[in-house]
């Protein structure tokens, strides 16, 4: 047994996990927010079952004042507690005055905490209302172990229990929580007592409360439920799309499960201050601003699909993960990886025309990266503490999940797939389940060995590079880890790899290579292994069948073609290939007209652009001109009548590519002056207008900096406040960059997105030592600002500081000053900067050679 699998010990359990000698049935919670105070007391009623003679209760509970603790038993006698807390555990024990017996009982309890400013537990987010006055809200956020901040509980997954809340809150003020209101009663001091219904069983970090000056949609009839957005005031006209993609997904998830969406209402919350992107609450699901209210006609299309992916991801978990949860944290993936499958499966639905599956063939990447690593982890590994937990929301649990489920139901068939996940819901729905259950499931339902594939995944990190080679009328597969050159040591492992492979353009072949190596009958040309690209593997083609590949690009899906350029990309990564020779084979590429493979191919080309130095970048941005040109001539700079979205979304890719890679002064010149018209409010195509912003952005002055810094504050858009507030980070100009790092820790820029804005300028060539410097002479305040889950994140910038001596500061900085919270992360974005000081090293002489001889100007 591997390290990280090593099972939990006893010292473990009694560190981390509450006792099991009572456990709670139902909540009945009143909780009364000051938003002018920002204070909050509350009161609570447990109904319990003592599994066992007790002579104390250990629950959780953090940030909280506690006040009056006692008992009644089933007989009705009150048993007085006395009250101990421990801050270091975030744990109550309540110390009895009498043995409690076996038996139904009920804990009273009062509390009492402040709204913080650290978007966790009970928080304050607070927006400008028209007359300039500042409007405060309060709102939760619970996930991974933040119920304990709000209200003393069992703040355990597996301890699901039924919530009766109510919230007594100002006149004039919307309160929401996770089911419908059921009555509201004055209370004589101007304030008034809203009771809601009582919830499905669930745990405590699915409960959700938001107060303040707010307005609600009226509500869509979606097959009985009450489907509403709940939005600052002024914002109405934002929410018709949420509201589309919303009932489109309640239906369809309905269907798809087999089972109806479980509640009474569900309200989708836009709140302006949000650590995380949504978060799946049952009934009251909340989000940023920007994720679920858009104007369609006026966004990008990547911009309009990320609203769409949002709600959908969250709608999904209404089933898997809160009507069915993960028994511990170490299942979270379990939760994500499949709404993020479901995510996908879901807008595919909706908007077949987006080829919703072949962008997350892309999306992949940053899980493959991840997954190349030694410092990498298994899908599922052992959580025990808070710090762990918050560990796991990561590209690994969501990106590299969804991609073995995606993976596992092509294999499979998807009427087999579906039919498992529809048992397992079923046998499991309000009670909480191991990723082994869902296993069983499908192998009850399809008879496919899927536990013995399945934990080959998900218990060890890596994944293989399948080796393909022919003789005459056979192919050979083997494999072997893939790991990226640079990185540390790896042991070896493999995988039982369910492959589907395709020649000739024939239908593809199920194989299961359970080994290292197999041999079957494929004959044709050309030979594509992981046909579809739904399989989280790299392929390694023998020269030969590489070369047939090459020569027929064109009967290649265009999701193939995207997997051949980002597997070719990997191999330089790895050390198999040249950067040169992967240069060679994007210049295949000028006549492709696929979304997906143009982003696939930029990506590499950004980093590459990164590492070079002025001269060879000088020549490099000739070669990129020479290869954007053909595909921005074919396209123009306008959108035709009819044209789709994916087009659309093209044109903005070449465009930003083009004047952001490339030297050409005409685009730069031709950018500038789209930008300007769009300013001046001119009707403009939006992906056309982004790709502008992108290119000014990346050659801007000082006055360019105002124009964007003034836009991004004033926008009404949310997707386009963030679309210039990030532009920000684009500006080259260091003491341009110093002016956005400063504002990070103002007021100007909100702390939910002052992390992000670091991240980009970490990764800004020319500026990434300037926001380096930042982060060393003010992590302390940064600490405090920011989110606790965005420091790991922030950090990821450090990956593209592949300058010797930088990343040697960037080492010893991180030796001294720790992220417990993101430890396991942390390591990840060290080994990545190593391996691309590796690939510096390797590579940016060879391309500087490639392109004063051959690569520029041909």
């Amino acid at each position: 047994m591997h390290e990280d699998e090593a099972p939990l010990g006893a010292d473990d359990e009694g560190a981390h996990r509450l006792p099991r000698t009572v456990t709670p049935r139902r909540y009945q919670l009143r909780i009364e927010p000051d938003l002018d105070t920002s204070r909050f007391r509350g009161s609570q009623q447990v109904a319990v079952d003592v599994v066992e003679p007790v002579d104390e209760i250990v629950l959780n509970a953090a940030d909280l004042d506690i006040g009056e603790a006692w008992l009644t038993d089933r007989a009705g006698r009150r048993i007085d507690a006395e009250v101990g807390l421990d801050p270091d555990a975030e744990r109550l024990t309540l110390a009895l005055s009498e043995t409690l017996e076996p038996g139904e009982a009920t804990l009273h309890l009062s509390f009492a905490g402040i709204l913080n400013d650290k978007l966790a537990g009970f928080y304050r987010s607070v927006y400008t209302d028209p007359g300039g006055t500042e409007r405060v809200i309060a709102a939760t956020q619970m996930e991974a172990t933040d119920a304990r901040r709000v209200f003393p509980c069992w703040d355990e997954p597996d301890r699901k229990a039924t919530f009766a809340v109510t919230l007594v809150v100002a006149e004039g003020l919307l309160a929401v929580s996770n089911a419908g209101t059921v009555g509201e009663t004055p209370t004589g001091d101007g304030r008034v007592a809203i009771s809601f219904a009582e919830t499905i069983p669930m745990s405590t970090y699915l409960v959700a409360l938001v107060v303040g000056p707010l307005e609600a949609t009226a509500p869509v009839d979606v097959d009985g439920v009450a489907l509403r957005v709940v939005h600052v005031p002024g914002k109405g006209h934002l929410t018709p799309f949420a509201l589309e993609v919303a009932a489109f997904c309640l239906r369809w998830f309905g269907d798809y499960y087999g089972i109806a969406y479980p509640g009474d209402k569900c309200d989708l919350v836009a709140l302006p201050d949000f650590a995380f992107g949504a978060m799946e609450n049952f009934g009251a699901v909340t989000f940023r601003e920007q994720v679920l209210l858009v104007d369609p006609d006026t966004v990008a299309q990547t911009e309009l699909q990320r609203v769409t992916d949002v709600v959908a991801h969250e709608l999904a978990h209404m089933w898997f993960g809160d009507l069915v949860t993960m028994r511990w944290w170490n299942g979270l993936w379990l939760n994500e990886a499949f709404a993020t499958f479901m995510e996908v499966a879901a807008v595919d639905a909706f908007r077949p025309e987006w080829r919703r599956w072949d962008s997350f063939a892309t999306e992949r990447a940053a899980a493959f990266a991840t997954d190349s690593l030694a410092a990498t982890r298994p899908i599922e590994y052992p959580v025990r503490s808070p710090e762990e937990a918050e560990g796991m929301f990561d590209v690994l649990t969501y990106q590299k999940g969804a991609s073995v489920l995606r993976m596992l139901e092509q294999y499979l068939g998807t009427e087999g797939f579906r039919a498992g996940i529809r048992r397992y819901l079923a046998e499991r729905q309000y009670a909480n389940a191991e990723t082994t259950d869902l296993w069983d499931a499908i192998e009850a339902a399809t008879g496919e060995p899927v536990r013995r594939i399945m934990d080959g995944w998900i218990f060890q990190g890596g994944y293989p590079l399948v080796g393909v080679e022919a003789d005459s009328d056979t192919i050979r597969l083997d494999q072997r880890r893939f790991v990226f050159a640079g990185a540390d040591e790896a042991p070896a492992a493999s995988w039982p790899v369910p492959l589907l492979a395709a020649a000739g353009g024939a239908p593809p072949t199920r194989i299961l290579l359970d080994g290292p190596s197999v041999e079957l009958p494929l004959a044709g040309e050309p030979v594509v292994v992981n046909a579809g690209a739904h399989g989280f593997y790299r392929v390694r083609y023998s020269p030969d069948l590489l070369a047939s590949l090459r020569r027929s690009l064109d009967r290649l899906a265009p999701v193939e073609r995207a997997l051949l350029v980002d597997d070719t990309w990997a191999a330089v990564l790895a050390g198999d290939t040249t950067a040169p020779s992967f240069l060679e084979l994007v210049e295949a590429f000028t006549g492709e007209d696929d979304r997906t493979v143009w982003a696939t191919l930029v990506a590499p080309l950004n980093s590459l652009d990164h590492l070079l130095g002025d001269e060879a970048r000088a020549r490099f941005g000739t070669w990129a001109d020479d290869l954007m040109a053909p595909p921005l001539t074919r396209l123009g700079w306008d959108a035709a009548s009819g044209e789709d979205e994916p087009t659309r979304a093209l044109r903005g890719i070449i465009i930003a590519a083009a004047g952001t890679l490339g030297a050409s002064p005409e685009v730069q010149t031709r950018a500038r002056r789209v930008h300007d018209a769009y300013l001046a409010g001119h009707a403009m195509d939006p992906d056309v207008a982004a790709a502008a912003l992108a290119v000014v952005a990346a050659h801007g002055t000082a006055a360019d900096y105002e124009v964007v810094r003034q836009r991004a504050m004033t926008s009404p858009s949310p997707q386009e406040a963030m679309r210039y507030l990030y532009a920000l980070a684009r500006f080259p100009d260091p003491d341009l960059a110093r002016r956005t790092l400063a504002m990070t820790l103002t007021e100007e820029v909100r702390t939910q997105n002052g992390p992000y804005l670091v991240l980009r300028l970490l990764g800004t060539r020319g500026v990434g030592e300037v926001a380096w410097a930042f982060l060393e002479a003010n992590w302390e305040a940064v600490n405090r600002r920011f989110p606790d889950n965005a420091i790991p994140v922030m950090l990821g910038g450090i990956t593209a500081l592949a300058d010797p001596e930088l990343a040697g500061r960037v080492e010893a900085f991180l030796d001294d000053h720790p992220v417990p919270q993101g430890a396991r992360t942390i390591a990840q974005h060290r080994e990545r900067l190593r391996v691309n000081l590796a690939l510096r090293s390797r590579e940016v002489e060879r391309v500087a050679d490639w392109l004063a001889t051959t690569g520029a100007g041909r």
